[in-house]
């Protein structure tokens, strides 16, 4: 009776998967030591695809429902194995089993920038990240070129490499694609969009389907986004009687903020008017009595207020170093 009841286990006759653990893609059920009766049972749930294979050879495949095994549900095994048209003996074979469940939240991000020529502001160095969303798509390619002949592989096992191949495809497309940074940060949906189809044709070939990519977020080196603040600044006022008028209307939204009050915006008032004075004479325009003011005032005063624009990060330590050498050499 133990030696029947032995034997009887070594017989499948349902075969089935139940999902019991979360983000597996692909189970090999296990074979070792069993063999599956003619007529046997394959259960294939709605978010399921089955797959058999014979020495490394896909055979056929299962959609969603119960199957019933024999040589008319079994054709491609059939042929491999050989078999006459009524098989009745027990028969071995590898069955895997997909999870078509949609792997959602997948991040992704740029542990380095990626230097891009931009044609506005030339080479610029972009940081970004995201997510993205997928689902096997075509097991025979799946199974050829990732998961194989492992017992259980996890959607955590094709991260690394699906993470390569979206910051490569992203590189290729902004190193061809010639959209400027602001764009592509002013327009992130459609952007969003670009760079899905990219990505996708990647995704294809592994057979996986890309259900959803987007961009939450592109920036700049912290240094470089200062610089193209002061960039944007200036070509906002147009010219340099409006960039004046830029500096005092800064200057007293800060000073309203400070113990100082109101009180300190005649410093930020002053530096605007100096910039403004500085910027015509280098340029070399005579603007009526902008020019004489600039001319005829205290050279100490002059100081001053380029020393408070220095603070402010409106002129560079060099700027400041040149400008001071140039007043001091008037004084005599």
């Amino acid at each position: 009776m133990a030696l029947f009841n032995f034997i009887k286990k070594q017989f499948i006759d349902v075969i089935q998967w139940t999902e019991s653990e979360s983000g597996v893609l692909a189970y090999r059920y296990p074979m070792e030591g069993m063999e599956i009766q003619n007529g046997a049972q394959l259960v294939v749930r709605d978010t399921q695809s089955a797959m058999f294979a014979n020495e490394g050879k896909v055979a056929d495949v299962f959609e969603p429902g119960t199957h019933t095994l024999t040589t008319k549900t079994l054709p491609i095994l059939t042929y491999l194995q050989n078999w006459d048209k009524l098989f009745e003996s027990p028969f071995k074979s590898d069955v895997y089993f997909f999870s078509l469940r949609e792997q959602l939240d997948q991040k992704w991000g740029t542990p380095e920038p990626i230097t891009v020529r931009d044609k506005e502001f030339g080479v610029l160095r972009i940081r970004g990240n995201g997510n993205y969303s997928y689902r096997l798509a075509d097991l025979k390619s799946f199974w050829t070129n990732i998961s194989g002949t492992m017992e259980v592989y996890r959607a955590s096992d094709l991260e690394g490499q699906l993470r390569t191949i979206v910051l490569t495809s992203i590189s290729s497309f902004l190193a061809q694609s010639n959209v400027a940074f602001i764009d592509m940060a002013a327009n992130q949906s459609e952007f969003s969009a670009k760079l899905k189809e990219v990505v996708a044709k990647e995704f294809r070939k592994l057979g996986l389907e890309l259900t959803s990519f987007f961009v939450q977020s592109l920036s700049l080196p912290e240094q470089l986004q200062e610089h193209l603040d002061r960039v944007s600044s200036m070509r906002m006022v147009g010219d340099l009687n409006k960039y004046a008028q830029f500096q005092t209307a800064d200057a007293i939204s800060t000073a309203a903020a400070n113990p100082g009050g109101v009180a300190g915006a005649g410093a930020g008032l002053g530096a605007g008017i100096a910039m403004g004075q500085m910027m015509m004479n280098n340029m070399g325009t005579n603007i009526g009595s902008s020019a004489k003011s600039s001319s005829t005032e205290d050279p100490i005063q002059m100081l001053e207020k380029l020393s408070e624009l220095l603070k402010k990060g409106i002129l560079t330590q060099a700027e400041f170093d040149g400008k001071k050498a140039e007043i001091l050499s008037k004084i005599k």
